[in-house]
């Protein structure tokens, strides 16, 4: 059994670098309002540097279809991750223009109703993950808050077949027993492995990976 594990909402090189070299299968970029949102022309300066087998994720909460495509495009990103109200649409517009080399993640608030749409999600044959996150009434994403991962585990996580990354409040304290309970197919973090918003902590990034790593292997 392996994890994919996703460090998110780099805003510099050294960042992202911290998550490479601590061994992360990806980086996230936010393209969307937030203390960590980057533009285009910031991430465009960092990708090259990166290593070609590291994902390189665009966020974006309601961004129109061609504004995600041109990001895509300008910062030679590999996948995305659509919040919100992102509708099939979006995703399959995507598919058609970009090819399917571009992994495509929805994201769903733990909740009422949760379950049924990551299931409908699921039928979505250009949707290649569901990332199943904690919202706040200030933030859709980083919020540095976990779901119940107990409730989570037999609302959604059971269901087989289904790609699932658990995000939302881990830390790499955490992040072993959220793998244990949940048995996800990747893990996402932002604010657990932060100095402050928008800022790395390279200690808790190799942390938080190891810890991880250490989870799926024991």
């Amino acid at each position: 059994m392996s994890v994919w594990i996703k460090i998110c909402a780099n805003t510099s090189l050294d960042d992202a670098r911290l998550a490479v070299d601590a061994g992360a299968d990806a980086v996230g970029f936010v393209f969307a309002p937030s203390p960590r949102r980057v533009t285009a022309s910031q991430v465009a300066a960092i990708v090259p540097y990166l290593p070609a087998a590291v994902e390189k994720i665009g966020v974006f909460v309601d961004a129109a279809l061609e504004e995600i495509e041109a990001t895509v495009l300008a910062c030679r990103l590999t996948g995305v991750q659509l919040h919100s109200e992102a509708g099939p649409g979006t995703a399959a517009g995507l598919r058609a223009r970009l090819g399917p080399e571009l992994r495509i993640l929805r994201v769903v608030h733990f909740g009422a109703g949760a379950a049924a749409q990551a299931a409908a999600i699921a039928q979505d044959a250009n949707v290649d993950a569901v990332l199943v996150d904690s919202r706040t009434a200030a933030a859709v994403g980083g919020t540095g808050v976990a779901f119940d991962w107990a409730e989570a585990r037999k609302a959604i996580f059971c269901c087989g077949g289904l790609k699932l990354i658990a995000a939302g409040g881990l830390t790499p304290d955490n992040v072993a027993e959220a793998i244990a309970t949940l048995c996800p197919w990747g893990v996402d973090v932002v604010s657990g492995v932060e100095a402050a918003p928008g800022r790395k902590d390279a200690a808790k990034v190799k942390a938080f990976v190891a810890n991880a790593r250490a989870a799926v292997q024991a």
